[in-house]
């Protein structure tokens, strides 16, 4: 934490500053894993969208994510597990999943649906089919966010 304060979060800061004030661009930040920790650092700084949302992660649980930070960050991704239940689970688990994490991270909106990673070559057909079937049945939440979009 105090590494990323003292060697990322001046220049990140800085970047993001000029981008706000200069167009009318979001600020984009990838990064996997666990980055609960760094999440009031890299809001602070003005990072506006996250990818992937990776909350099979240590500490990134999706509802405390949307809980403590769904009003600073718009969430890209984390609409299934990409390492586990789309290409090992049953297609009714990948239902589940899809359905769960769209209610948490569509709650208020500011999110944008898709799987947590790529989704890798073997991942069986029907899991696929479960996936987009899913997210069409449950995709009505809001489509209006505090960015205006």
């Amino acid at each position: 934490m105090e590494s990323f304060r003292e060697l990322y979060f001046p220049f990140l800061k800085r970047v993001c500053d000029w981008v706000h004030q200069n167009t009318a661009w979001k600020t984009f930040m990838h990064s996997d894993g666990s980055i609960m920790p760094l999440l009031p650092s890299i809001a602070e700084a003005g990072i506006d969208i996250l990818n992937p949302i990776q909350w099979t992660a240590r500490n990134m649980d999706p509802q405390t994510l949307k809980d403590r930070f769904g009003g600073q960050f718009i969430f890209w991704g984390g609409g299934v597990n990409t390492q586990g239940t789309l290409p090992f689970g049953a297609p009714e688990q990948v239902r589940e999943e899809v359905e769960r994490n769209l209610r948490i991270f569509g709650q208020g909106s500011g999110y944008v649906f898709t799987s947590v990673h790529n989704i890798q070559p073997g991942v069986p057909a029907e899991n696929l089919l479960a996936f987009y079937e899913a997210y069409r049945e449950h995709r009505d939440y809001p489509l209006k966010n505090q960015f205006g979009y």
